[in-house]
């Protein structure tokens, strides 16, 4: 990764679009990487899956509304009879079809589907925050991969210009310039160095088990992330967007709607219910009523009845009060975690804004820290060879030198993933944001449409199938560097 282009993009201003271009089946750039993860993860899959389940909350409530038909049929024989009954038959046959048609029910119906399509709006936004979650995950692991990427660069680098500065030290200890001390602080050193190599590919290793966790596929060889866009130019600004688009913010506000439809459904239990009614009846008897007499009565017949009930609960053991003092208490709760909601946002936005101002200030002074520990061991190794430093300050000066640029590829990761998460508390982190139209977006409102007018019994859907793809069948990952 070339330092010069990834510290353009993480500087470049708000406004750039982010991602574009349609993804290739192997994730190399954040683009492709987040796409991936949009259409394979397994636990977005998931959570889009239980959105799909509240969906089907709005028409088993209206279902309370709707007509029902029922029909029980009978078909008996009569093995033993009363020695008393002449006339009973020996089998019969009995159908029965009834209709009923709720007609008023105090309002529980409406209330309860009311309540029902809030919770979905309430269940989009938090799959959008899911979704927003892990975008910042995917994004923190591309980061993660590339920084350790550096990290041992650098550290492999250490170790080659350790090794031949030991080479050194020990020709010049060979012809008497220099001291047994000389030449351990060197081998000290050295030793440390490749310690530091092998830990710094453990990292990586495990930074690049941890992207194909989230992604789904092993990294190749990552590209520079593009800029960020949309970055706002002050924390009240990032604020107020946060107020007005943050998901979670969003699934809590709609929470505490549907509570108050709750308050009203329970309320409905003490009032009065109003129904109408029809049922048709058809008797068989196989020409077996009557016994003797059978030849006089009919062997069959039918009957049909209509009506109106209402029904009005005088005494129910305070259960109808007791239900929406219940309700009452849970919307409150949820009015509360409302405000706790929208502190938690601006504290978080507040903290992403500081964050990602701080890691771009961080930037800059560790890329002057870099070209100073530069000047600093040229310097350090050009008085050495008049006798001015030791070997112990050229020593120290590669390890300033060296410290210096892992702050800084760790600057530039931090600051990227702190912008991003800064977008994400924003809620402007999700697919419909960062332009993965490459491929067919998931939108949650799609199955809602579909399912919400839907009433026959047997309207089923095809039989679940997982869509997150496993990873059981990756490689072992390693800490090598691949070629640029």
């Amino acid at each position: 990764m070339a330092p010069g282009k990834l510290r353009a993009a993480l500087l470049a201003g708000p406004g750039a679009a982010l991602l574009c271009g349609a993804p290739p089946a192997f994730a190399d750039s954040l683009r492709d990487a987040l796409a991936q993860a949009d259409a394979s993860n397994p636990l977005l899959q998931s959570a889009r899956a239980q959105q799909r389940g509240i969906d089907e909350t709005v028409p088993i409530e209206r279902a309370s509304g709707l007509p029902s038909v029922t029909s029980d049929t009978t078909y008996t024989e009569f093995i033993k009879k009363s020695d008393n009954s002449f006339t009973s038959p020996d089998r019969a046959l009995s159908s029965q079809v009834q209709l009923g048609v709720p007609i008023y029910s105090g309002g529980a119906v409406r209330n309860a589907v009311k309540a029902a399509k809030t919770r979905v709006e309430a269940g989009q936004a938090n799959l959008r925050g899911t979704e927003s979650a892990i975008f910042s995950q995917v994004v923190a692991a591309y980061m993660d991969v590339i920084l350790n990427e550096a990290i041992v660069g650098l550290r492999r680098n250490q170790v080659d210009v350790l090794g031949v500065n030991l080479q050194a030290t020990r020709d010049r200890f060979e012809i008497g310039d220099l001291t047994r001390t000389d030449v351990a602080q060197s081998q000290a050193r050295l030793a440390l160095a490749q310690g530091d190599a092998r830990t710094a590919s453990a990292n990586l290793a495990a930074a690049r088990e941890g992207y194909i966790q989230l992604v789904g596929s092993a990294p190749g060889t990552l590209e520079p992330p593009p800029p960020l866009p949309n970055l706002p130019a002050t924390a009240e600004d990032a604020v107020a967007i946060a107020l007005n688009n943050n998901p979670d913010l969003i699934a809590a506000r709609e929470e505490a709607k549907a509570s108050r439809f709750d308050v009203a459904k329970a309320g409905a239990s003490r009032l009065p219910r109003v129904s109408l009614y029809g049922a048709g009846g058809y008797n068989d008897y196989f020409g077996t009523l009557g016994g003797a007499i059978g030849g006089d009565i009919a062997q069959s017949e039918k009957s049909a009845q209509i009506g109106a009930q209402l029904s009005l609960p005088l005494f129910q053991g305070g259960r109808p009060a007791a239900l929406r003092r219940q309700a009452q208490a849970f919307a409150s709760a949820a009015m509360e975690a409302e405000i706790a909601a929208e502190r938690e946002v601006i504290a978080q936005t507040r903290a992403a804004w500081s964050s990602w101002l701080a890691a771009r200030e961080l930037i800059e002074s560790s890329q002057v820290a870099v070209d100073a520990a530069e000047l600093s061991l040229e310097g350090v190794r050009a008085e050495n060879t008049v006798g001015n430093r030791t070997i112990l300050n050229i020593l120290d000066a590669e390890q300033e030198l060296l410290s210096a640029k892992v702050r800084l590829v760790t600057a530039r990761r931090n600051a990227y993933v702190a912008g991003f998460s800064l977008l994400a508390a924003m809620g402007r982190a999700e697919a419909r944001d960062l332009g993965l139209e490459g491929g067919t977006l998931y939108d949650p409102q799609v199955n809602y449409d579909r399912v919400r007018g839907k009433w026959f019994d047997w309207d089923d859907d095809p039989a679940p199938q997982a869509k997150g793809t496993r990873t059981v069948d990756t490689a072992v990952q390693d800490g090598e560097v691949p070629k640029k």
